[in-house]
């Protein structure tokens, strides 16, 4: 008992599980930002009112998303002065830099240019107010971005030396920080799950409004940029993803090596699907494999030698001192199969959502939904592939908004427990990370205190995506289909009350 509520353990869950919270916003955050951003780019360049009634409903779920995000990642800072300052006093100087960066430019592109475009519908030019919101997703990206080059630091620390005298790490090169390969690979594969995750998000709420006929032509038009985003995105994830994976194999292979559960190295090295064994003992009992997978994933090389987690243990023992430097496999190993998993079931709804909603496949129908009239192409399959196929697409189209969530979620968790023992890796381990005055009862409370809070914003984020959600799109007032064509729009209307959209 007293191990399990060590401090160093309590601090870690009380990190993972705001960690873990705050990013189920930030994927929707960047890639809603974007998408909303691409839909009202549509409607000022064709004026078509279906993109205009798009851009309002999905610029409005966004608005919700990006305000519980910014809330819950406040906490993230926090916890480095609470729970972490040992840390945060022997990195603070590098690990502060690219965050400071985040907080003084990115986060002011967001909040500036985000009111901008919250309140400058019927005061600013169609053109000026577009800007704003491509700015606010330029914003979101470079947030982002200075996050993970944070994080990569952590992963692959580069660019820094260690000031004896004062005992702690200084920066040197914040270029290299900045723009190293486990940056970028990082930042390519964390994008590219935004969007996918956005994709689905899309494609999962527009299919609940066409399985009910509802918002007919928003929702057809919304269901095809999700499908397209969903397989796009998916594309670009598995690749961002294996140049990920490389680099991890280089830089981190006791990680790798953990994920696929290989205990010792092999040439060629088979890729495990699945897999059972002693961890204390150190090998499986049972493992179904795919041979020479694994050499090919980590060197391109279906023969090549793979080192094992004895092996990576072993050296690691040699070159920093006696200790165990294995993870936990069962969830670096898990973990990385389920982040796999739940985001390549989406990429593969994507095309097939793309194949059956085909022109050839849609069925022929008139319907009148309000004032959504459609005589020709309501998005269901064919009578001749099966009266239950529709049905059956519509209900795993909405269930499979939540799974690049889940794969997401995994891959963080991947992420940072299969660098253990390290904070940093091979300069600063987890144990020597914990405030040194924080005691059990503290940390007890402040998790208590915040997982309680986190549950009561999670029932007002779900009630509030699906009241808006379901309500489905606005209807249009004059003033948005008719912008000002200059700043501050016409004097004679000063008198006239603001008709904003939100």
């Amino acid at each position: 008992m007293e191990l399990a509520l060590a401090p160093e353990t309590l601090a870690r869950w009380q990190f993972g599980i705001t960690t873990v919270y705050h990013f189920l916003f930030v994927p929707l955050t960047i890639s809603l930002a974007a998408l909303t951003a691409g839909l009202q780019t549509a409607w000022v360049r064709t004026g078509k009112e279906v993109y205009l009634r798009a851009t309002k409903f999905w610029g409005k779920l966004f608005l919700i998303n990006i305000a519980m995000g910014v809330v819950t990642g406040i906490v993230q800072e926090f916890q480095f002065g609470m729970n972490w300052s040992a840390y945060s006093r022997f990195v603070g100087d590098i690990f502060g830099a690219p965050l400071a960066f985040e907080a003084l430019i990115a986060f002011f592109f967001e909040s500036t240019f985000i009111g901008l475009w919250i309140f400058g519908w019927d005061k600013l030019p169609k053109k000026i107010h577009l800007a704003c919101i491509w700015m606010v997703s330029l914003g979101t990206v470079l947030s982002a971005y200075f996050i993970l080059a944070a994080n990569s630091w952590m992963q692959h620390p580069v660019g820094y030396r260690i000031d004896k005298v004062k005992g702690r790490a200084e920066l040197t090169d914040f270029g290299a920080v900045l723009f190293q390969n486990t940056a970028l690979s990082q930042a390519f594969h964390t994008l590219a799950a935004a969007f996918l995750t956005g994709g689905a998000f899309m494609v999962g709420i527009a299919a609940y409004h066409l399985a009910r006929r509802r918002h007919i032509r928003v929702m057809k038009t919304s269901l095809r940029l999700g499908l397209v985003t969903v397989v796009v995105a998916g594309l670009l994830t598995a690749v961002s993803g294996d140049v990920l994976g490389k680099v991890m194999f280089k830089q981190q292979p006791m990680k790798m090596a953990a994920a696929e559960a290989l205990w010792d190295g092999q040439k060629p090295a088979p890729f495990s699907i699945f897999a059972y064994g002693d961890v204390q003992k150190g090998h499986n009992t049972v493992a179904i494999e795919i041979p020479g997978l694994l050499s090919f994933l980590a060197n391109d090389d279906f023969s090549s030698y793979v080192p094992g987690i004895n092996d990576v243990n072993k050296a690691e023992q040699q070159r920093f001192g006696p200790g165990d430097y294995r993870p936990n496999i069962p969830v670096a190993f898990w973990g990385f199969r389920w982040m796999i998993g739940f985001g390549m079931f989406s990429f593969t709804l994507g095309i097939a959502g793309l194949w059956l909603t085909r022109k050839k496949f849609l069925l022929p129908q008139h319907l009148r939904v309000g004032e959504d009239e459609v005589p020709h192409l309501v998005l269901l399959p064919h009578k001749a592939l099966g009266p239950k196929l529709g049905t059956w697409f519509w209900r795993i189209a909405v269930w499979t908004l939540a799974f690049p969530l889940i794969a997401n979620s995994w891959g963080w968790i991947f992420t940072e427990t299969g660098r253990q023992p390290w904070a940093v890796y091979g300069v600063l381990q987890t144990r020597h990370s914990v405030s040194p005055g924080v005691s059990q009862a503290e940390v007890v409370i402040s998790m208590a205190v915040f997982t309680a809070l986190y549950a009561i914003l999670a029932v007002i984020e779900v009630r509030l995506l699906a009241k808006y959600a379901k309500a489905g799109p606005p209807e249009l007032t004059e003033a948005d289909l008719n912008p000002p064509t200059r700043i501050g729009g016409d004097l004679r209307d000063a008198d006239k009350p603001m008709a904003f959209s939100y």
